[in-house]
This record gives C-alpha cells, structure tokens and sequence, in this order.
C-alpha cells in the first residue's frame, strides 16, 4: 500500500504540460474550419441576410460570388461565431417549444421554410414560423432569431431590433412580405456570453420590404447588363468600407475593398 501521509517522501508538483497545445488545438480547429467553407459551393442569388447592407455595390460583389480580396475570406474565429449562431438558434427553438409554443423549422423532407424569386436569383430561408402557443399574439407569426455577443445583445434590448440593426429589419420585412406571415414577428435574440433571451414583436413594415424587394431587382438586373452599381461611400477610409461604426451601426470590414477601390497604399 502506498504511504500517503505526511513524512511519505510523496511530493505534490503541477503536471508537467505543453503550454502550446491550446493554441494547437485552436490552429487545427480553425484550419479544419476554413477549410470545410472554401469547399461550400459560392451561392449565386441575392440572399435577404444581406440586402440590407448601404453599399448596393457590396451587395452585387456577394451575388455575383467574386473573389475576395487577399485574406479577406471569414477567419476561424469568426467561422466559430457563425456556428455558435446556428448552436443557439437550435437552443432558443428548443425552449420555445418547451413553453408550450407550436413552433415550425422544417418541412416534413427536412427543408427549412423560404422563398425564391426572380428566377432564383433572389432567396431566402426563414428560422421558422410560430403557430400557437401561450403568448398573447398574433398567429401564425413568423419568428427570427439572432445570437448576439453581449455589446451587440444589450444595444438591440436597448433601441429594438429595427433601430439598432436595421440589416435585419430589412431581412424580417422581406420574410414577412414574401411567406405571406404579416402579423408581428416574434424575434428574439440570445446573448451569446449570458444566455439571456430577448424577446420582441416587430410589426410588419411594407414601404421597407417594398424597397428591399426593389434593390433585389436593381442588383440582379445591373449585373445582368454588366453594370457595377455605385459606392455607398465617397472614401475608401469610410467606416463602410473599412469597417467600424457609422450612423449608429457597427459594420464589417467589406471584403472587395481591393477590387472595388484598387490595391491599398
């Protein structure tokens, strides 16, 4: 038997480790995830998560699925938020349905719920509608759900979603106009550092959806009669372009800065 008391010779030290193998670990995450989206087929269309963006000319980038610029492809970290995001939408859709809410994600062949216009140069695929459940609204109501990091969550609890993030105002009102679901969406947003839920109606706004709709058409249109559309921006050091915040609102960095404004200096 081995002595473990005091006197025993035993001596308690911290295990010896690799202080780098976090970091490896990470690096051959990232790698494996960078490398699963560049063999995801570009998609060809106008999709409503991005039409809502200032710059028309960003928008036509996207749909024509030209090359980004040099290292401007989506980076493991932020590939790691994105699928967070779908993590957590499967979590909130869980717990809704826990409630006691009719909540409807797929069709019976697995499919999500979507749309296609314009030939199919124009799409999109909604988180889900609500049938019935044990809230007072209105049914059935198309619902939409974000995750958001704790600065992003608190602004949109703060302002509501049309105000402090009008990308997805624009997304919601097209959903709303083209499943024909016009009643209050019910959105939500999960913050991705408490897991504190955020829950708001948004009524439906067709002027917007309208001028949505209509700038699908301008983008697929233009490219068609290989016109580039114009800047939303008169600078290449404009906040739109190189990323930050303007008007309010946090935007990425765009990826075709190269292309659009010629190779930086």
């Amino acid at each position: 038997m081995i002595d473990l008391n005091h006197g025993s010779g035993c001596q308690y030290e911290r295990p010896t480790r690799d202080p780098g193998i976090a970091a490896a670990i990470n690096a051959a995450i990232d790698a494996a995830l960078a490398t699963r989206n560049r063999a995801q087929p570009p998609r060809h269309y106008v999709s409503t998560s991005g039409i809502g963006r200032e710059c028309l000319r960003q928008i036509q980038y996207d749909y024509l699925a030209l090359p980004k610029d040099a290292g401007a492809d989506f980076t493991g970290a932020t590939l790691r938020i994105f699928e967070a995001g779908h993590r957590g939408e499967d979590v909130v859709a869980d717990w809704l349905r826990a409630a006691g809410f009719d909540l409807r994600t797929h069709r019976r062949d697995g499919r999500q719920f979507g749309f296609s216009a314009l030939d199919g140069r124009f799409r999109g695929h909604i988180d889900g509608c609500v049938v019935s459940g044990p809230a007072a609204i209105a049914y059935p109501a198309l619902w939409e759900n974000k995750c958001l990091g704790a600065a992003s969550w608190k602004e949109v609890v703060k302002r509501g979603v049309t105000l402090a993030r009008p990308v997805y105002a624009a997304q919601i009102a097209l959903y709303q106009a083209y499943m024909d679901l016009t009643e209050p969406v019910l959105f939500t947003a999960l913050n991705r550092d408490s897991w504190e839920l955020h829950a708001e109606l948004v009524p439906y706004d067709a002027p917007l959806a309208q001028r949505m709709s209509d700038r699908a058409v301008e983008v697929v249109q233009a490219s068609a009669a290989q016109e580039l559309l114009p800047r939303a921006a008169a600078h290449r050091t404009s906040a739109l372009c190189r990323g930050g915040w303007t008007g309010g609102e946090w935007h990425a960095p765009c990826a075709w800065q190269d292309r659009c404004w010629g190779p930086a200096p």
